[in-house]
């Protein structure tokens, strides 16, 4: 995120358990281990919600304390890691994966700041992103902070966050142990990699936007007092002002709940407050967890830092503002408010005044993505179906595309309010990822090599974009990669990725990991299911609440169009998501088991009606609801997969897979599900919950964690899918 660009942008007692895991086949083809996952308990609570009856078997789980526990989910990681080792052509597999990706580059994020681009990239053979540094117009890069070379608590470290100053002489940062995400806050300067004395503890989420003349910086930081994995963990943050080489815990208070009443927010919300360089005024909102529309207020700096501040409205949630772009006094908003493809309107930021807000951009059949201002300009992300294309609209309101070397996505867009240009990451499906700067005097984007491309032959692959048909007639985007040429006879294990979530789009992008499946004949395919922003805002509220089930079963329909094309059957079929895709893929799985030879769930969420009690539930009520409304539980009683689960159901094999530090979705959801499924399925497939000890939600998991990860599910489709070389002897 740019300063200039804000977005909104996881042995036991079988008390009535019923031993279903007991002398199937596919138990026999691990030799060491345990002989059989452990059973859960099943210890029923029964609530009245609505005037329905809700049974939960497993809220135990939701104790950590309960002594069953640990034993249980150490009990099916261990069995799960037997079952997975025990696959022919798994090690071989995993080595692949290795080579491959050790073999690429990657960019994660890029900031140019003080004639400086700042980036965190991971080098070939590397194990973990690294912040680099180089002249913006050319040169050498320069290592700036290697979280390889440190360990906390016993675990690997990973950089979450970072922004550099608007000097370039400083960078901002927070780090966290195991992929837990629980940053802490670090100063560094430039130019002699030493680091100041202060840490700032609990900024998860800190947001931090510099003072203009580089003296301290805005953040936001979580209340003092509860830990990670209470339900109030991310309740009641406020936004502070730290100033350089002081101590934090005297940080200057700038924005909390109620602290002013023309500013009134809910304790999930997460204020931050941003400045410019070229403005002498500030802009501050109570950023609603998931949601993408927030309200914003400005301020003059001055009176922010005298701790007097006169704060205006901007905007309030119902003006469905989703990003804003600040250049001097001048503040652009991206708004899909009567416009759900988005329109951009300019206020001042000393006298906002939406009714009278200046038309920049109207609303088109394009989607407008984002917004981002630079010194020559406002850069302008529009989206079709997940690909993108960038324009720029000039000081005097003349708009004009800019050419892109490349179709894809851009996954990470770099300006700076003082400088003139834009430097974006971009890649496709079988395009590698590159760093491109877009210089407005040549109206050239060129490959800055920051990001080295792999080398490896992708003229054997081919993309193919195509749609499916919904059941109520919607055309769903569909993207399929696969070897050119391949034999259309229903037999290609295929692997379908889908989301649907928070108005997230299933982008184009590449990942040299692909290759270790394409290069076996398998198909991969990505379905822009609704609940996602494929086609803005509109697409986004079809799979959201009581429309949720259009997100399933797009994917479902997604999969009945790749059968009927003849690029797989339903026993060589595989569905995956991760996160809210676990929703998706839950849901797919518990109303067509019939349809899928196997189903991958990532952190995925499981457990819908009791998510809103976990430490991550109250901000994403915005988007999945609350059972304390009766719409919102009626949504969330149909999302929820647990309850969708049915005794003597002949279930597909499924891997589900939990990281104990996961902050996002807490590793009883995963757990849950895993129990239901097992207890209930009336097949031999298996139902396997893997569990990764020193790792989170994925995000600050090492290279070598995520070959892993892959090894153990790409080996998994191919076993299950009956793939030559990895069926047992």
């Amino acid at each position: 995120m740019s300063r200039s660009g804000w977005q909104r942008r996881d042995v036991l007692k079988m008390l009535g358990a019923i031993p279903v895991m007991t002398a199937y086949p596919w138990m026999a083809e691990a030799a060491t281990g345990p002989r059989r996952p452990p059973v859960a308990r099943v210890q029923p609570v029964t609530e009245t919600l609505w005037g329905e009856k809700i049974t939960d078997n497993y809220r135990w789980m939701e104790n950590a304390a309960d002594p069953d526990w640990e034993p249980f989910m150490r009990g099916q990681g261990a069995y799960t890691r037997k079952v997975l080792d025990a696959i022919p052509g798994r090690a071989a597999l995993g080595k692949r994966l290795n080579a491959l990706s050790s073999g690429a580059e990657s960019i994660s994020a890029l900031n140019p700041s003080g004639g400086r681009v700042f980036y965190s990239k991971r080098p070939r053979n590397g194990d973990n992103f690294k912040l680099y540094v180089r002249d913006a117009a050319g040169g050498p890069e320069k290592l700036l902070l290697d979280p390889t070379v440190i360990k906390l608590e016993g675990s690997h470290v990973s950089l979450d966050w970072w922004v550099p100053s608007p000097d370039g002489k400083l960078v901002v940062y927070g780090m966290s142990p195991a992929g837990s995400e629980n940053s802490v806050a670090q100063i560094l300067e430039v130019d002699t990699g030493k680091l100041l004395p202060e840490k700032i503890d609990r900024t998860e989420y800190a947001s931090p936007s510099w003072l203009p003349d580089s003296s301290g910086f805005f953040y936001n930081r979580l209340a003092k007092g509860p830990k990670p994995g209470d339900q109030d963990f991310f309740l009641n943050s406020a936004a502070w002002l730290h100033k350089l080489r002081t101590d934090p815990d005297k940080d200057q208070l700038i924005l909390s709940q109620s602290q002013y009443a023309e500013i009134q927010f809910e304790a999930a919300d997460f204020p931050a407050v941003a400045a410019d360089v070229t403005s002498e005024y500030v802009i501050a909102s109570p950023l609603g967890g998931v949601r993408p529309n927030n309200p914003w207020f400005s301020a003059r700096l001055a009176d922010v830092l005298a701790g007097k501040p006169q704060w205006r409205k901007i905007c309030d949630v119902a003006d469905d503002v989703t990003n804003i772009a600040q250049a001097g006094d001048d503040l652009y908003l991206l708004s899909t408010h009567g416009a759900d493809n988005g329109q951009i309107l300019k206020v001042s930021a000393s006298a906002p005044d939406l009714a009278k807000a200046q038309v920049v951009q109207a609303t088109s059949d394009v989607i407008i993505q984002s917004i981002a201002a630079a010194r020559d300009g406002l850069y302008v992300t529009l989206m079709d179906g997940g690909y993108n294309s960038l324009q720029k609209i000039d000081k005097a309101g003349v708009s004009k595309a800019v050419p892109l070397p490349f179709e894809g996505s851009i996954s990470s867009l770099g300006v700076a309010t003082s400088e003139d240009g834009v430097w974006l990451l971009g890649s496709g499906w079988l395009t590698p990822f590159a760093v491109f700067h877009f210089d407005p005097a040549g109206n050239v984007a060129s490959d800055t090599g920051i990001c080295a491309r792999p080398a490896i032959d992708l003229s054997v692959y081919e993309e193919i974009r195509t749609f499916a048909t919904a059941r109520d007639g919607t055309k769903v985007p569909l993207s399929i990669v696969a070897r050119k040429g391949l034999k259309k006879d229903g037999k290609n294990p295929t692997l379908v990725d889908a989301y649907g979530s928070y108005q997230v789009v299933s982008q184009p992008y590449f990942s040299t990991r692909f290759i270790a499946f394409l290069e076996q004949g398998g198909v991969m395919a990505t379905a822009g299911v609704r609940g996602g922003g494929e086609y803005g805002k509109r697409w986004w509220q079809a799979g959201k609440g009581l429309t949720k089930h259009n997100t399933w079963r797009d994917l479902i329909d997604c999969c009945e169009k790749l059968i009927q094309d003849g690029w797989t059957d339903n026993k060589h079929l595989a569905i995956q998501g991760g996160s809210a895709g676990g929703i998706t893929v839950g849901r797919a799985l518990t109303e067509r088991p019939d349809l899928f030879a196997v189903v991958l769930s990532d952190v995925g969420a499981s457990n819908t009606l009791r998510a809103e009690f976990s430490p991550n539930g109250p901000p994403n009520i915005s988007e999945f609801g609350t059972i304390k409304e009766h719409d919102g539980f009626l949504a969330l009683k149909e999302m929820d997969s647990i309850q969708a689960v049915k005794m003597g159901t002949r279930y597909p094999s499924v891997l589900l897979t939990t990281g104990l530090h996961d902050p996002r979705v807490s590793p009883w959801e995963v757990a849950k599900m895993t129990a239901a499924l097992q207890r209930a399925t009336a097949s031999h497939n298996p139902v396997l919950l893997k569990v990764n000890i020193d790792a989170g939600h994925g995000i600050g998991s090492t290279r070598s964690q995520i070959d892993e990860e892959l090894a153990d599910q790409y080996a998994f489709v191919f076993w299950r899918t009956g793939k030559a070389g990895f069926q047992p002897r």
